[in-house]
């Protein structure tokens, strides 16, 4: 859940929050996602009047490993408290991909640990992604008291915690969820995939949202129930394959919207906020946007169920992804909470999370 602060109304401050109590391990960031979902036929999602889909709204664990290893910062000075930073010095940016030190191919962490090891104080050549655009520097190591060599860098490969399923479609299989890009907690930069699973979870806490403090969900997760592959991460949602479908048994597809179908008026959202209970709350659809306010969001919306009001204060961090139903059909999924009023937030449309989907498999199918 992305948290948005708000002041007289207006939009202020994004702070990423991918899904709430992230456990971080090996974290990865770039500028640009990579999306590798296969669908039956490019033409599966063409019309979104004619799909439908089942809307989900529990929550599961989340676990991705990045594309290379990503550098989330720099000490100011070594241990000495004199030095610089070596890969500050040599001009490397929080955000960068390091891929290649000297001519040693970097896919994790270990790789580097493993040539820092057997470093002996003579520059290196290192090569970076950074945004788009491959860079090389030259960075001399720092040598501590007893003879180690460092690099100055701090760096993760990978990330996890939990999130909320939206949607599962039977006829292929791809799911849908979180409505946005998990991101890098330091840098909001999203995360790099290499490779994802989702993984059976269950709500154990809440902390209640309130205005300026927003809440949060609290899970346990079970990577090894593993139920299904994550193979897309981008803006509006991360995207895969459902292996085993418990979330999905016993559930009935229903039509989704097109993004000009939404309207202003009531609604519900399905969210898990208790154990494994997927609850089905009130809410209001309070504004529709179009045109440039639509590029991150399409809907602002309004918690209106004085049970889910009591349970959680409104939106909370975690619930990004639940599933939003008007007129029948799926319409989109919950993204951000308001830092100020946590009963509103925004939501992307379901028709903009397919297009993502169907977007990564065109550019899957052209590689």
């Amino acid at each position: 859940m992305e948290i948005i602060r708000m002041r007289h109304d207006k939009r202020g401050e994004s702070m990423a929050r991918g899904y709430m109590r992230i456990k971080k391990f090996k974290s990865g960031v770039i500028g640009f996602t990579m999306c590798l979902i296969i669908l039956s036929t490019a033409s599966a999602y063409a019309k979104a009047a004619e799909k439908q889909l089942i809307p989900l709204g529990g929550t599961v664990g989340i676990s991705l490993s990045s594309e290379g290893v990503v550098v989330i910062g720099m000490p100011d000075k070594m241990k000495d408290g004199i030095s610089e930073s070596p890969a500050k010095a040599a001009g490397i940016r929080v955000g960068d991909i390091i891929k290649k030190i000297d001519s040693k191919k970097v896919e994790s962490k270990e790789d580097i640990k493993e040539i820092t090891d057997s470093l002996d104080g003579t520059p290196v050549s290192m090569e970076v992604l950074r945004g788009r655009e491959a860079h090389k520097l030259t960075l001399t190591p720092y040598q501590h008291e007893d003879g180690v060599f460092e690099l100055g860098i701090w760096m993760r490969d990978g990330i996890a915690g939990i999130g909320t399923m939206t949607f599962y479609d039977p006829q292929t299989g791809l799911f849908g969820a979180l409505g946005h890009s998990i991101s890098d907690t330091e840098s909001g930069i999203t995360v790099p995939l290499k490779n994802g699973i989702i993984a059976k979870a269950s709500v154990q806490d809440v902390i209640k949202g309130k205005p300026g403090v927003p809440g949060q969900l609290g899970g346990n997760f079970d990577f090894n129930d593993v139920l299904g592959t994550v193979t897309c991460n981008a803006g509006c949602g991360i995207f895969g394959i459902l292996e085993q479908t418990e979330l999905a048994n016993g559930k009935t597809p229903i039509p989704i919207a097109s993004t000009d179908e939404i309207r202003t008026g009531p609604a519900v959202i399905l969210a898990n906020v208790s154990g494994d209970h997927i609850g089905e709350y009130k809410i209001e659809i309070s504004r529709v946007y179009t045109g440039a306010e639509a590029a991150d969001r399409n809907m602002m919306i309004t918690v209106t169920d004085s049970a889910l009001i009591e349970k959680t204060g409104g939106i909370v961090q975690g619930m990004s992804g639940s599933p939003i139903i008007q007129d029948g059909k799926l319409v989109g999924a919950i993204t951000h909470v308001l830092i100020n009023d946590p009963a509103r937030g925004f939501a992307v449309s379901v028709e903009k999370m397919l297009n993502t989907a169907l977007d990564g498999a065109d550019r899957k199918a052209a590689a």
